[in-house]
């Protein structure tokens, strides 16, 4: 009898410990930290696109391959680089509440970094640079058919997921 209630609290005690191992494991949620960024169809920059993510954009992490992340938004799901992600979340606030406003995407990438149009012109001024041409670089957009169009024509194939 005392041998059968130690195997039974033995038995308990294991399942017990057990436990643990069999829960699911704890979702990582990622911010987007950059303007604007792609979720691809696969981890390379040659991948289709799946849908775009923004600025302060929640993710939520499936896959960690170094420098790609697969993750998902919504019912989205794709790869992402690293660089466009981070673990923090980011939260705009102005005193003390969220910011909420109509901003270009731009701005609010900006001000999120404290950076704003006074301290852009000032240290314009102060080193004495010329950001015309950059300023102009901001402003091309090219659109998935064209990307795609001089994928094809210059006869460069994004790798496939068996090919990683």
């Amino acid at each position: 009898m005392f041998n059968l209630k130690i195997v039974l609290t033995g038995i308990i005690f294991v399942s017990l410990m057990a436990i643990p191992c069999f829960a699911p494991a704890a979702e990582t949620i990622l911010t987007v930290q950059v303007k604007e960024s792609q979720m691809r169809t696969t981890p390379s920059f040659l991948g289709k696109i799946v849908t775009r993510v923004f600025y302060t954009e929640r993710v939520t992490l499936l896959e960690d391959r170094g420098a790609w992340k697969r993750v998902s938004k919504g019912r989205a799901q794709g790869w992402i680089h690293a660089s466009a992600l981070t673990a923090r979340k980011i939260v705009l606030r102005s005193g003390k509440t969220n910011v909420r406003t109509g901003v270009a995407s731009g701005e609010l990438a900006l001000a999120g970094k404290g950076f704003n149009a006074q301290l852009e012109a000032e240290f314009r001024n102060k080193n004495q640079l010329d950001f015309t041409q950059v300023d102009r670089m901001e402003k091309i957009t090219i659109r998935s058919e064209q990307m795609e169009s001089f994928l094809k024509e210059g006869l460069i194939v994004p790798p496939q997921e068996g090919d990683l």
